[in-house]
């Protein structure tokens, strides 16, 4: 492969912003929830990289073949990954393709086939497009994602900020992450966060069921979070993560005195117990496994009586998509009272209505 920009490529990054911004000269896109890739095609070569420089391209042969159909026959694009359904797109189907076994990869490839969008061009048959401003970049992508290939698409874009705001309240029902906003002589800088992103941002009060020891053994990695649904059942919904060094060890001295006697009765009483198995055999839950990239998921159990006011992202299939964040502990509340219901309940959006329109141009965009 011999491509004016080689892989591994750093895909260019973004930091977060509370609001769509409305300053002049910004481009937005719908924020997709799948792995970002960078697409290399020289010839019969199709390579999908990834954020880790972990390629792709084994775990996803049906979309080389897409991409290489529908592409030039020498281009570098940078986009995403996504599995889209009936509901919209769905990260754990997705997930479920990174798969060791070749016999495997196939079956998923051919049941649970994947999407890609593109959403920026850094290479063009002999050009190096990276030091070319984003309208640039945009305008010759256009040119070269055709609009009837059914697994390859050209995210929409607009200079409205209003549109971008109906896309933010209106698309998350079709799991998508929120709004992202580029400037539009914006170069493309490798692993640079300059764009901005807007994301989907709530709370809820969680019940603590339980933590994780961080690696380094002196201080708590992550809350174990629980949610009642309307039979009164605890379900794990996720966790509260990314602590400082001095609050991971603070978490310590304030669960101590949950931990005494947590097992008896816990409602996760039987994960609690596969989870000492599975040390040892690898198997989920709370070992090490595949997925996990050889992280320990074991955890401690504690007793149901803590509350947490966690901010999460979105729901998708009754969990938070991304790891939550504590924002307090609630002495305040009882644990029966954390239940599903005040969670946000965002109705599915038509897929079709995102790239109705996607072709079309910024008004001021100059020509």
């Amino acid at each position: 492969m011999q491509l004016p920009v080689m892989p591994p490529v750093k895909p260019m990054l973004a930091k977060s912003t509370p609001s769509v911004p409305r300053d002049a000269g910004l481009r937005f896109e719908p924020k997709w929830d799948g792995f970002r890739s960078v697409v290399f095609r020289d010839g019969e070569e199709v390579e999908l990289g990834s954020r880790n420089d972990r390629p792709l391209t084994r775990y996803f042969p049906e979309l080389a073949e897409f991409l290489a159909t529908a592409l030039p026959p020498r281009c570098v694009l940078d986009g995403e990954i996504v599995l889209v359904t009936e509901r919209g797109l769905d990260f754990d189907v997705l997930q479920n393709r990174l798969h060791p076994a070749a016999s495997r990869v196939r079956k998923l490839a051919a049941e649970t086939p994947a999407s890609f969008v593109a959403f920026d061009l850094l290479a063009l048959d002999d050009a190096d497009l990276t030091a070319a401003p984003f309208d640039r970049r945009r305008e010759l992508l256009e040119t070269i994602v055709p609009p009837d290939q059914p697994n390859v698409h050209l995210t929409p874009i607009t200079d409205d900020p209003d549109l971008a705001q109906d896309w933010f309240d209106r698309f998350e029902g079709a799991g998508f992450d929120g709004v992202m906003a580029k400037a539009a002589d914006q170069v493309y800088l490798q692993g640079k966060r300059v764009m901005l992103k807007i994301k989907h941002e709530r709370t809820a009060d969680c019940v603590v069921a339980g933590f994780r020891w961080h690696k380094d053994g002196a201080g708590v990695g992550s809350l174990l979070l629980g949610l009642y649904d309307d039979d009164g059942q605890l379900h794990h919904v996720g966790v509260a993560a990314s602590f400082t060094a001095a609050r991971r060890r603070e978490l310590v001295t304030e669960l101590a005195p949950l931990r005494a006697g947590a097992a008896d009765e816990h409602p996760w009483a039987r994960w609690a117990e596969a989870a000492e198995q599975a040390r040892a055999t690898g198997k989920m839950p709370g070992g090490l496994s595949r997925w996990s990239g050889g992280k320990d998921l074991s955890w401690e159990p504690l007793r149901i009586e803590l509350v947490a006011e966690v901010r999460y992202e979105h729901v998708q299939a009754g969990r938070f998509r991304h790891g939550g964040r504590l924002v307090r502990f609630r002495p305040d509340r009882t644990a029966a009272s954390c239940t599903y219901a005040q969670l946000d309940q965002v109705a599915p959006a038509e897929l079709g209505a995102i790239f109705t329109g996607s072709r079309s141009r910024p008004a001021d965009r100059s020509r």
